[in-house]
């Protein structure tokens, strides 16, 4: 497994046919609705599911049944946690299929969970564990009703010259397992790695797995880290990018300097969050927005208004797209 520091830098279908804090800071802290209506319809978002990322509440060192149950009462529609606190969960007794029948019962669907099984690495024992844990998450993920689970490129960003053709074969493997498991593995760009950190270099590798579940999972900071851009979106189908972390970044410290500690919520920032999600709407399909922050400032705050605040911003930016 990754070590934290990695874990903590991280933040990331083709479609069948196709190619496929700062000043900021204080901008965003904007109060907690007294009131929240509850999740709403994709339709009433122009299409996009609002989800909350776990790693967005990871400094308050809440449970995963806490958080759960914060995503619920803020409005989310989905949410996206991370493995580390799902398999403590059941190591400490924990049901997991009963946690899953409780985030539906409130309401949630459960559109991807955080992992960092070392399946694309070249060191052939370390994949094989990989893999192995990758069969391991994959099965806490369907326990809890969970459709996909994040594949970044762990224990291969340090060192450059990861072979794509071979990198492709290993996530197909990967794909392969979740076809056995019922999870479908997201091929993730992480903006920091020496490899898979552009958007062009995980569409090339999803490409060449030619497996009909092959997708990408992106993320604005790391689409912006990685020197990706943003104007690559719009290549790919909703298939092929069922789900993107959702943040924003201030102008300032530049990509090469910049770190998961900048990241803000979203209209926060410079991202060009109408393009994105004009780009987004366009591809024609449900994308799930999922929010993930990693911001030391925002922990200081009370954690129901940072998930409040982050969906509303999320909304904002959405309503200002299509205005």
């Amino acid at each position: 497994m990754p070590s934290p520091s990695e874990m903590l830098s991280r933040r990331a279908a083709l479609s069948k046919a196709g190619l496929l804090a700062g000043a900021a800071l204080a901008a965003g802290a904007s109060a907690a609705p007294a009131a929240n209506p509850g999740p709403a319809a994709p339709e009433a978002n122009h299409g996009f599911v609002l989800c909350l990322n776990t790693a967005t509440l990871r400094g308050f060192k809440m449970g995963l049944a806490e958080e759960i149950e914060l995503a619920a009462k803020t409005g989310y529609s989905a949410i996206e946690p991370w493995l580390d606190k799902m398999h403590r969960y059941a190591a400490e007794g924990g049901s997991l299929k009963d946690l899953g029948k409780r985030i539906t019962d409130l309401g949630l669907i459960v559109e991807s969970a955080i992992g960092f099984a070392q399946f694309i690495v070249d060191d052939d024992a370390l994949r094989a564990k990989g893999m192995e844990q990758a069969r391991v998450d994959m099965d806490a993920v369907a326990q809890i009703g969970g459709k996909r689970i994040a594949a970044p490129p762990a224990g291969a960003t340090k060192e450059p010259g990861l072979d794509l053709r071979k990198a492709a074969e290993r996530y197909r493997a990967l794909l392969e397992l979740g076809d056995q498991m019922g999870v479908v593995p997201e091929l993730e760009l992480w903006g920091h790695s020496k490899n898979l950190r552009r958007l062009s270099e995980a569409a090339f590798v999803a490409l060449e797995t030619r497996h009909p579940h092959a997708c990408i999972l992106a993320d604005l900071f790391h689409l912006h880290k990685g020197g990706s851009g943003f104007e690559g979106l719009r290549l790919l189908s909703a298939e092929a990018l069922p789900v993107i972390h959702m943040n924003d970044y201030p102008a300032i410290p530049l990509p090469e300097e910049i770190d998961d500690s900048f990241r803000i919520f979203p209209g926060d920032g410079v991202a060009p969050l109408t393009d994105i999600l004009r780009a987004l709407h366009d591809a024609g399909g449900h994308t799930v927005l999922s929010l993930e922050l990693f911001n030391h400032e925002y922990w200081k705050r009370d954690p129901a208004t940072v998930a409040s605040t982050g969906l509303e911003k999320m909304r904002t930016a959405i309503a200002k797209a299509f205005a």
